[in-house]
């Protein structure tokens, strides 16, 4: 293989952390075949249904292959969840109800979610419209979970814990699985009826279990995300103790319709993409961890650093200026598969409170399970990279960088 030098001298170093990530998506592929074959899964169950999707089998076979591979006792796995935020607000307007308290442990929530909870009042039928109340936990200097404050934090008023899990647009270490199992603990210990439910973007596949597996009960994801596999094209799950499922999914269709409705037009890429996602993980957290080391060489901060623990698949990285953040979007864009004619510029967006410039030309539109990268236009200048389905190509991206833009030179 002919690298860049840049990136050979970037990549040098890392040999055997790939080697750890490739046994890791080797004990997640074990854990996803187990499950295939636990349900038998076979092609009857890529049919497609219509109308109601009533009698679908494929629907309830992918449900139960879900929970287990997230060792939860419950799980709806649907096309008709449009996002990450929308399967986060099934799982919240399912549990919650009026006079009932919301916290939030990891600090400010992601962007998109504010809306949801009311804390930027554009649209009506928030949770606050509901009278539910959102309270939260900032996090400390060093953007930890405040484990003082949390030891102390529930009221009677608490009926749900939010524990996002990723960092969002924030310069924080994501929570690690240990980390949301001290939390669950911890709320616990204070009142055991407290749900604990959390947001799993970005999460699925990048450490060895899920939070569903040591005491959350309750999460919610995209499917453009890590566990689609990068195949599927639309949809979210839910996933965790099976009454709060069910909650969850009577908010998404109907009480009385539940989990039991909602056709699909063709579950082998469900299947097919959850087969993959493993692969496409481990592919992804390589590419991040190039970048992350690319650019500590190059006197840039970086967040996670590249020998750091990982707990999800995003990086960021905080650049000098907004013509650098443009600039780097911009080299992502003209290395995209798709759309690589394309130049990013800044622009509002729904659900978040400044421009963003975003690139990816992804062959799902706003997948994050391909490579993209995004930052919002303000300072620190911080842009966030996702997704990739091969190391190789961010090797593509960098090169390109060491290049240098005109623009935005992005050596020091």
């Amino acid at each position: 293989m002919t690298l860049h030098p840049t990136v050979a001298e970037a990549l040098a170093p890392l040999r055997d952390r790939f080697w750890q990530i490739d046994e890791q998506t080797h004990h997640h592929l074990q854990r996803v075949l187990q499950a295939f074959a636990a349900h038998r899964v076979s092609a009857s169950h890529f049919a497609g249904t219509t109308g109601y999707g009533h009698d679908d089998l494929g629907r309830e076979v992918l449900d139960k292959v879900f929970a287990q591979i997230v060792e939860a006792p419950a799980a709806i796995v649907r096309s008709q969840i449009v996002s990450g935020t929308h399967a986060i607000a099934c799982a919240l307007y399912g549990v919650l109800r009026p006079g009932d308290e919301l916290l939030a442990v990891a600090g400010a929530p992601y962007d998109t979610l504010e809306p949801v909870l009311g804390l930027r009042q554009t649209d009506p039928g928030s949770l606050r419209d509901f009278g539910v109340t959102y309270r939260q936990l900032d996090l400390t200097a060093e953007g930890a979970i405040d484990w003082g404050a949390l030891a102390t934090a529930i009221q009677p008023q608490t009926k749900t814990v939010l524990i996002q899990r990723s960092r969002g647009y924030a310069w924080r270490p994501s929570l690690t699985v240990a980390d949301i199992a001290r939390i669950v603990a911890t709320v616990k210990a204070q009142n055991p009826d407290v749900i604990c439910f959390v947001d799993n973007c970005y999460g699925e596949f990048v450490e060895t279990q899920e939070p569903t597996a040591v005491g959350a009960d309750l999460m919610a994801g995209s499917l453009i995300k890590n566990p689609g596999g990068t195949l599927v094209p639309y949809g979210g799950y839910v996933a965790g103790r099976a009454d709060l499922v069910t909650a969850a999914a009577n908010r998404l269709t109907a009480p009385g319709i539940g989990a039991h409705g909602g056709a699909s037009e063709n579950r082998r890429l469900n299947f097919q993409g959850l087969f993959l996602a493993p692969q496409m993980v481990g592919e992804t957290l390589k590419g991040l961890i190039l970048a992350a080391q690319f650019f500590a060489q190059r006197g840039y901060a970086v967040q996670p650093g590249p020998f750091d623990q990982r707990s999800d698949t995003i990086q960021a990285l905080r650049l000098d200026s907004a013509a650098q953040l443009q600039a780097f979007c911009r080299q992502i864009q003209q290395c995209s598969p798709v759309d690589a004619f394309v130049s990013p510029v800044p622009a509002v967006t729904p659900g978040y409170d400044s421009a963003l410039v975003m690139a990816g030309g992804t062959f799902i539109d706003g997948s994050t399970a391909e490579l993209s990268a995004d930052g919002p236009l303000r300072p620190p200048y911080t842009v966030y990279c996702q997704g990739g389905t091969h190391w190789t190509h961010m090797a593509v991206v960098l090169a390109a960088f060491a290049e240098n833009d005109p623009e935005a030179p992005m050596v020091k």
